[in-house]
């Protein structure tokens, strides 16, 4: 599978889906344009990610921004000259300071973040899950907005559970684990379901962004 890299990889895969399953036409076409949304797969994509969890969309960017500045030039190697107390000036809480410090342990000790891109999915997400601080929901979104992979599906993520659950007329929200089973067949362009289903839920909240980076 090619990687989700341009706007045509994301046509492709909503034509694949909309074949796939039928009950997606009425959320493609509320959905308007799906956007791409690509970062470098690098230490500073994954620390965005990171920062901006659990934090309002201006907050984590108004964060990043200050811890941008502080490690400069934002690599694994510069993290060890800045200590605890300026990165918490900077907004960050200890778990993201140590989760921080656990990403860069693991590149300074040989782990390529850029070449997770080209890994299976599942490899690549076990591999990022080791890290300590790194779960599954930061691994998914790495793997969907820094790595491109097709194939990635956050069931874990809030604005996920709610579009498919507003877009099928579900009771409830899915558990990630329904999600899951939801998912599956939209394999596999899972990632451009999930893309797809954001500009959705965005759609509904009247454009308020629902994207999680």
């Amino acid at each position: 599978m090619k990687p989700i890299d341009s706007l045509d990889v994301i046509l492709e895969g909503i034509e694949h889906l909309k074949r796939a399953d039928p009950r997606l036409l009425p959320v493609v076409e509320m959905a308007g344009e799906v956007p791409l949304r690509r970062r470098a797969p690098d230490f500073a994509g994954l620390v965005n990610i990171v920062v901006s969890q659990q934090v309002s969309v201006a907050s984590g960017n108004a964060i990043y921004s200050r811890v941008e500045e502080l490690v400069s030039p934002f690599e694994a190697v510069t993290l060890a000259g800045i200590t605890d107390e300026e990165l918490g000036k900077a907004g960050l809480s200890r778990p993201k300071i140590r989760t921080m410090r656990a990403i860069a342990g693991a590149i300074n000790g040989g782990l390529d973040l850029a070449a997770l891109a080209s890994c299976p999915p599942e490899e690549a997400h076990a591999r990022l899950c080791e890290i300590k601080g790194v779960g599954r929901w930061t691994a998914d979104i790495y793997l969907l907005f820094c790595a491109g992979h097709p194939d990635i599906f956050p069931s874990g993520d809030v604005a996920l559970q709610n579009a498919v659950r507003d877009a099928f007329g579900l009771e409830d929200r899915p558990t990630p684990d329904a999600l899951d089973e939801i998912a599956v067949l939209w394999a596999p362009w899972r990632g451009v379901a999930a893309r797809l289903f954001w500009a959705y839920y965005r759609t509904l909240r009247q454009g308020r962004e629902t994207l999680p980076v």
